[in-house]
């Protein structure tokens, strides 16, 4: 391949990804209720917190509720063509079940959306991101019960009505399949006694997969310019060896991310999980109506998250070689180099990711998270040489560029956390990703201050070239 001649497509989103409970804080302005990431201190991965006892970074972000115009006057400087954020969905529905919603939450994101269009800044908004009302937890146990598909459809529906014209891109649930790994944060499910019940779990994913399509249907209704996206976290799984039985694990474990992309983008569900149910002795309830809905309503893209690639073996000499992940950890890989967390750097296995998705899927991609968590040092004269940022950047941009040339089509690329927010995995401000540092630490100390680091001005160059200057 010539690198030389494959070119990023005029018009790619470049730009940065957060999520509104690990920035925004004001946790009880202005009529917002309490979400289930008000009642997680420790972090997606822990159990929750009810008493509300111990502290919760959380709660203040980095206060972009109050300082989203400087933050967004630091994006467009940067050459931002894109933003993906969230709604906080207990700023407009409070409980979660209430018919009308709560203008002041509303009147917040059109100042924000308004914000970003002076720049021409284009929003990509995602409907549900790592949390809900806490209320519809406590009060229906979460996504396992189906009224919760009218409450979310009620929540959609308002913002494709107020956003209509503004807001293009959408997003229904963020990283679909955390369901599975995190399921309180992905559903809000508790279990007695900590243990799991798989049949709520499915039950629960499927409710989430008809809201998902209601959403699909409605916002084409409503403005049927809307792009209208899932997105899931890939987890690209390797096997061990050339062992025949490490190559079925690694595919196996595959589905069982690509399962979730594959009901929302082919409209039904495969055959490979409708067995699985069998064997363990599953039934999804299902109403009438929700294949056909599934069916009709799949979605206009593929957006998803890329960190990191995973490694299966059935040796049990190796299942005590594990390394930390996004949502779960994995055998260790020989061949790959870690992040201070302990994540596989893997640049090669998102040009893997790509042609994967595209060709099982023939639908654009949209890369809406990629980047690297680490602890960054505030120099005395306000700089933070963050090269490692860069350097890993870098080299996922690049292969990124060679799944281009492969032919897949990939309409932009949003790096997490171009601001440093609140970590969901640990709930701590230590491990930043941002292009600009802000002054806050984990127990909620420092100015608030905002710094550019050496990254930012990176990334302003490769926007400013389309990505051929790296």
């Amino acid at each position: 391949m010539n690198l030389k001649k494959t070119k990023f497509p005029d018009g790619f989103l470049w730009g940065g990804a957060v999520a509104a409970n690990q920035l925004e804080g004001a946790y009880q302005a202005d009529g917002k209720g309490l979400s289930t990431a008000d009642v997680s201190p420790k972090g997606i991965m822990f159990p929750p917190d009810f008493s509300m006892k111990e502290f919760n970074l959380y709660h203040e972000g980095i206060d972009f509720y109050h300082k989203y115009k400087e933050d967004i006057a630091l994006f467009a400087e940067m050459g931002f063509k894109a933003f993906r954020f969230s709604i906080a969905w207990t700023r407009i529905f409070p409980n979660g079940d209430e018919t009308e919603p709560n203008e002041k939450g509303l009147q917040f994101y059109d100042q924000m959306i308004n914000e970003l269009l002076k720049y021409n800044i284009e929003p990509v908004l995602t409907i549900s991101h790592y949390e809900m009302p806490l209320s519809l937890v406590k009060n229906y146990g979460g996504w396992k019960n189906r009224k919760l598909i009218s409450f979310y459809e009620n929540f959609a529906r308002t913002l494709f009505t107020r956003f209509k014209g503004r807001v293009r891109y959408y997003m229904t649930f963020n990283e679909i399949n955390v369901l599975f790994h995190a399921p309180f944060t992905g559903g809000g499910l508790l279990f007695e006694n900590g243990e799991r019940n798989e049949q709520d779990l499915y039950q629960a994913a499927h409710h989430q997969f008809v809201a998902s399509a209601l959403a699909v249907k409605i916002g084409h209704e409503i403005d049927p310019t809307a792009q209208i996206g899932c997105m899931i976290a890939s987890m690209l799984t390797y096997p061990y060896s050339s062992k025949p039985e490490d190559m079925f694990a690694a595919l196996s474990q595959d589905r069982k991310t690509l399962v979730f992309s594959d009901v929302q983008s082919r409209g039904y569900y495969p055959t490979y999980m409708m067995n699985d149910l069998e064997d363990k002795g599953i039934t999804i309830h299902m109403e009438q109506g929700d294949l056909e809905l599934l069916q009709e309503n799949t979605v206009d893209y593929i957006g998803f998250s890329y960190y990191m690639s995973f490694v299966a073996s059935t040796a049990p000499e190796h299942q005590n070689e594990k390394t930390a992940g996004n949502l779960m950890a994995g055998v260790k890989n020989p061949y790959l180099q870690s992040s201070e967390w302990g994540w596989q750097i893997d640049p090669v296995g998102l040009r893997t990711v790509c042609n994967q998705l595209y060709d099982r899927y023939q639908k654009p991609l949209f890369i809406v998270e990629n980047g690297l968590g680490a602890v960054d040092k505030l120099e005395e004269d306000g700089t933070v040489n963050d090269d490692y940022r860069i350097d890993y950047l870098k080299a996922h941009i690049q292969e990124m560029k060679k799944a281009i040339g492969d032919g897949v089509e990939i309409m932009g690329y949003t790096s997490w956390g171009p601001i440093d927010l609140v970590s969901a995995s640990t709930a701590e401000l230590k491990k930043r990703y941002g292009f600009i540092y802000v002054d806050r630490d984990s127990e909620g100390k420092g100015s608030n201050k905002r710094y550019k680091k050496k990254s930012f001005d990176w990334y302003k160059k490769v926007i400013t070239s389309n990505g051929e200057d790296l």
